[in-house]
């Protein structure tokens, strides 16, 4: 067998990226704008189970709107559903305003195109999430605003925190376009003014003569009629749904198994494959013998890959059996000595290298040089793998009419982009079928496993499934970036802090996926979290030294707000013992001129019994953090046993994401994003000998277990503001305030992560 030399997995996921352009305006999109929208019956092209109808003719109202017959109503969302409930708060948003029966709405995952492109995860890397390109604006001069600000890198991508976020005005306008047009359709057929009629509860009502139309009954007259271009939407003392914990619309397909997840998918005919990529970052393979599995049960062929091989076989399990017995040589290259160790010499060795400023306020040396005393903190945070419980997957099928893909994809342009140039036709001859997934974490965003389906479909002309083992996936992430950091603070004669320099060493994701956005400012999402922070410091420098490695790095859950938190909210505690302060009252008085994010520190203190005395060996901790729109205080309790067992009995958090849309979806994703990151803290670490990842299961990288998960109490204040992100805001807090209430506990400093394995500072 020949393995091909001309097909590189960072070239192919290079000029994927490079592929993905457009500018979006997601408003008033008429029938002949749209592309590639769903039509004919609704729930035909479903692949998640939650569009139950079928054979129901259906009227396309707009690019996320179809009207069935049978008064189904099916909203199409252009973002992934991993568990974070957007396949429920994003129909809200809509519906609220279409004034539908919510007991008739189905939701299907929509198809790529530039209508359901996200701007807002593009504005937040490059701005970091804190500068706003259209202050002031609302409805389509925002939408129109934050299009020129993301430019061609918009993309039809779920992350960021940004779903609710980037969809609760043009969802609203969008139910609020299609009502009026429904209202206008039933005014025509009355003869009358379409100020005589109101719409409720999927009925429109002609209320001085008693006639009424259901939506149904005119969906397709409202489809042939111009949207309306301005809409006013409802104020919020008119909301009916939002606000409310209705039923998820995910949920019963999953409780009863018919929710299709990427390894559900089946295709007439098809095969399965299993991937073995080079166990060095940068390595080839050299040699194959194929002839020694070729006659095994249910082989197929041997196949080569971007930087591997893949057995395909009749099942997943001859697959990786046969694989298993492959005789590989691999060509390790240059990376075969890379060890964790001489990674991070690397980084602090870095720290003493002027960095590039991120932020500045007042001037930071000056202060640190006439400070009664100065604290010197470094830090040090490993590599993370995303550790999905669904391991990578994706089902291609190449035939004469176009590309194929079943995908559970965070990133649906990605995905196009990447297989159209794995299968060598145009973006425009790739659909891709998006299913549910068994997690993301940022993961997904990445399309590595989209070039690997369809070259092996390609090369055998059937539709192929691809799925890696765990341990494949473990060693083949795009790593949460390793880190190293210093803080040097100045304080003054009574403890407060008047200087503040914070330098971070670590890898850049930008650099590999969005370039240019680096060229004028340091790499946002490396520095995010450690700009911006609420508190009163006039003194503050924040730089960044880029130290990339052959270890790929990627998007994991808060990105840069996973480790910076950890750093800034520890050393806050480090400031108030240095200043004989309570951790809860130094923070108190640096937010003195910011009541909002005070609000949420307080109730998290109060909700916990902050200063309430504990048993001996256990200890509470603190920790605050803004990201992705949101303000979370978590307070963790930690209890260490005498031959030094952690146990993590409670934690309480308390959030102000601004408006609420769906209140229990809120609570559950800060219960996990303070599990997820929990998990990290305490064990997770991904290291690296002889160029290979030493870890590759549970076993070596390990889950919390249901029995040592912490009660986790959550508060959520509805401070009327414009919504913030849930996904992501509640992992950042918990390092930080497991650290500082495991030295309440024992009076030792954790400076490095995992806390199992650091021992303290």
């Amino acid at each position: 067998m020949s393995i091909g030399r001309d097909l590189d997995r960072r070239q192919l996921l290079s000029g994927a990226a490079a592929g993905i352009a457009g500018l979006l305006l997601p408003f008033s999109l008429e029938p002949s704008a749209r592309a590639a929208i769903v039509s004919g019956t609704t729930g035909a092209t479903s692949t998640t189970g939650a569009a139950s109808a079928t054979g129901t003719a259906g009227s396309e109202i707009n690019a996320w709107l179809r009207i069935g017959t049978d008064e189904s109503i099916t909203i199409l969302i252009g973002r992934s559903e991993m568990g974070q409930g957007v396949y429920t708060a994003l129909p809200m948003l809509l519906a609220e305003e279409l004034e539908c029966d919510w007991r008739r709405v189905r939701v299907e995952a929509a198809p790529a195109a530039a209508a359901y492109r996200n701007l807002y995860v593009v504005k937040d890397m490059l701005t970091g999430g804190h500068a706003d390109p259209a202050p002031g604006l609302a409805g389509e001069m925002r939408d129109w605003a934050l299009s020129l600000a993301a430019g061609p890198f918009s993309q039809q991508v779920t992350g960021g925190s940004t779903s609710v976020r980037g969809g609760f005005e043009p969802l609203r306008r969008a139910g609020a376009q299609a009502r009026h047009r429904l209202i206008a359709a039933a005014a025509r057929n009355w003869g009358v003014s379409p100020a005589e009629c109101l719409a409720r509860a999927g009925l429109v009502h002609h209320e001085a003569s008693g006639w009424s139309l259901s939506y149904g009954a005119l969906a397709a007259a409202a489809a042939d009629l111009p949207s309306p271009g301005s809409v006013v939407l409802k104020p919020p003392g008119a909301w009916r749904l939002l606000g409310t914990a209705v039923p998820r619309l995910d949920l019963p397909a999953k409780v009863t198994g018919e929710a299709i997840f990427g390894i559900d998918v089946r295709r007439p005919g098809m095969l399965f494959a299993a991937i073995m990529a080079s166990p060095v970052f940068g390595g080839r393979v050299k040699s194959v013998d194929a002839a020694k599995v070729q006659s095994l049960p249910g082989v197929v062929a041997v196949v080569a890959i971007p930087d591997g091989v893949a057995v395909v076989a009749d099942s997943t399990f001859r697959a990786s059996r046969a694989l298993a017995a492959l005789p590989v040589v691999w060509d390790e290259g240059a990376n075969a000595g890379l060890d964790t160790a001489q990674i991070f010499e690397g980084f602090r060795q870095a720290l003493s290298e002027e960095g590039r400023i991120a932020e500045r306020r007042g001037d930071a040396a000056a202060a640190l040089a006439g400070a009664a005393r100065q604290l010197t903190l470094d830090y040090e945070l490993p590599f993370l793998a995303h550790a999905t419980m669904e391991p990578m997957n994706c089902t291609a099928e190449v035939g004469p009419d176009g590309v194929d893909v079943w995908a559970p994809t965070q990133a649906q342009d990605g995905a196009r982009a990447a297989a159209a140039t794995a299968a060598g036709v145009s973006a425009d001859r790739v659909r891709i079928h998006t299913t549910y997934l068994g997690g993301g974490f940022g993961r997904r965003a990445e399309s590595d496993m989209v070039t690997q389906a369809v070259v092996i479909a390609k090369a055998l002309g059937r539709p192929v499934q691809a799925i890696w083992s765990r341990e494949e996936d473990m060693r083949h992430d795009f790593y949460r970036p390793g880190t190293v950091q210093r803080l040097r603070i100045g304080l003054d004669a009574a403890g407060l802090p008047v200087a503040w320099h914070h330098r971070i060493v670590c890898p850049s994701i930008l650099d590999r996926i969005m370039a240019a956005a680096t060229w004028l400012k340091p790499d946002q999402t490396s520095v995010e979290g450690a700009v911006g922070l609420p508190y009163d410091l006039r003194n503050l420098t924040v730089d960044y030294v880029k130290r990339n490695t052959p270890v790929p790095v990627g998007f994991w859950r808060s990105v840069g707000h996973s480790h910076t938190a950890f750093v800034t909210e520890s050393a806050i505690d480090e400031v108030a013992a240095a200043g004989g302060r309570d951790p809860l009252a130094l923070r108190r008085l640096l937010l003195r001129g910011n009541p909002r994010v005070r609000a949420v520190l307080d109730l998290a203190a109060s909700e916990a019994g902050w200063g309430r005395p504990l048993p001996p060996g256990s200890g509470r901790g603190i920790a605050l953090h803004v990201s992705f729109g949101s303000i979370v205080a978590e307070v963790a309790e930690v209890a260490v046993a005498a031959d030094g067992t952690i146990r993590v009995p409670r934690v309480v958090c308390a959030i102000d994401c601004g408006t609420v849309i769906h209140p229990d979806i809120v609570v559950a994703q800060m219960q996990s994003g303070i599990l997820f990151g929990l998990t990290a803290a305490l064990a997770g670490e991904i290291t690296l000998a002889k160029g290979r990842i030493e870890q590759g299961n549970f076993d070596d990288y390990p889950m919390l277990h249901l029995a040592e998960s912490p009660q986790i109490a959550v508060h959520v204040i509805e401070s009327g503001e414009r919504p913030g992100g849930v996904g992501e805001p509640g992992t950042p807090p918990i390092a930080p305030a497991l650290a500082n209430a495991f030295y309440a506990a024992t009076g030792k400093r954790i400076r490095r992560l995992p806390l199992m394995r650091a021992g303290g500072a």
